[in-house]
C-alpha cells in the first residue's frame, strides 16, 4: 500500500513539475546598423505549469527579450524555445498568431485599454476571439473589479484600469500570462492591489505567471526568481515560504 501511494504521489508530482517552457541556448542579437547588441547570450530555463515566477534584473539584463520571445512577440536569433513540446523557434508567423491569441495573455506597465469603452467593454474585445473563454464580469469579479463593469477607464485609478488589463488577459483562459513591470507606473500601494490581483490568478485558475521586475521586494511572492544578468541567467532561487503582496516592503 506504501509503495502505490508512493507512485501516486510520485505521479502527481511529476504532472505538477511538467515544463510549459523550455529553452536551450537561446540568443537574441539585435543590429543597429554596424552595431550588434547581445539581449540574451545563451539561455537554458524552464518554467513549470501553475507556477509564479519572477525575472528579476536591472534596466538591459534581457528580461523583456526573454518575456517577448517566450509570447511569441519576438524571435530568437539562435537557440530553441519550445511550449509544450511544439518548437515555437520554428514556428510560422501565423502560428505564432495563433499561439498569442489563444495560449498566452500579456500584460504590460501601461494598460492601452480603449477610452471609449468600459470595463466590460474592454474586456469583451478579448473574449470574442477566443476560443474558451470565461464570462468579462468572471474574469472582472477575480481583479475584484465587479462593481466597476460600466466605468470608463477616464473614471478609474490607475490600480483598477491595471486589473482591467489583468481581466482582459485572463478572459481568454490562458495558460500562461506574462507580465512586463506590470506595477512599474504605480505607487506601491496600488501596486500591491495589482499583486494580489495576480497571485489570485495563479493560485484559482492556475495560470503559470510570469512577472518582469527589477524591484527585488516582488520576488518573496515568487516560487521561483530567475535572476537575469548582462543577457544570462546569474542564479535561480526558490522561495520554500512565499510572502503574500500584503506582507512585501517596497
Amino acid at each position: 500500500m506504501v509503495d502505490a501511494v508512493g507512485e501516486k504521489d510520485r505521479g502527481e508530482s511529476e504532472i505538477m513539475r511538467e515544463a510549459v517552457f523550455m529553452t536551450r541556448g537561446l540568443t537574441k542579437v539585435y543590429e543597429m546598423g554596424e552595431v550588434k547588441v547581445r539581449a540574451l547570450r545563451g539561455i537554458d530555463l524552464e518554467l513549470y505549469t501553475g507556477e509564479l515566477v519572477v525575472l528579476l534584473g536591472p534596466s538591459g539584463s534581457g528580461k523583456s527579450t526573454l518575456l517577448n520571445i517566450l509570447g511569441g512577440l519576438d524571435t530568437a536569433t539562435d537557440g530553441r524555445v519550445t511550449y509544450r513540446g511544439k518548437d515555437l523557434t520554428r514556428a510560422t508567423e501565423q502560428e505564432l498568431t495563433e499561439y498569442r491569441r489563444f495560449h498566452v495573455g500579456f500584460v504590460f506597465q501601461f494598460y492601452n485599454l480603449i477610452p471609449s469603452l468600459t470595463a466590460l467593454e474592454n474586456v469583451a474585445v478579448v473574449t470574442e476571439i477566443a476560443k474558451s473563454p470565461m464570462r468579462p464580469e468572471d474574469a472582472l469579479a477575480i481583479v475584484g473589479l465587479s462593481e466597476r463593469l460600466e466605468h470608463f477607464p477616464s473614471q478609474l485609478s490607475g490600480g483598477e484600469q491595471q486589473r482591467i488589463a489583468i481581466a482582459r488577459a485572463i478572459s481568454k483562459n490562458p495558460e500562461v500570462l506574462l507580465c512586463d513591470e506590470p506595477t512599474g507606473a504605480l505607487d506601491s500601494t496600488t501596486g500591491i492591489v495589482v499583486l494580489e490581483a495576480l497571485e489570485r490568478v495563479n493560485r484559482e485558475l492556475g495560470t503559470t505567471t510570469a512577472i518582469i521586475t527589477h524591484n527585488t521586494d516582488i520576488s518573496a511572492m515568487a516560487d521561483r526568481v530567475i535572476h537575469l544578468s548582462n543577457g544570462l541567467i546569474s542564479e535561480i532561487t526558490q522561495n520554500t515560504v512565499k510572502k503574500p503582496p500584503r506582507d512585501l516592503h517596497w
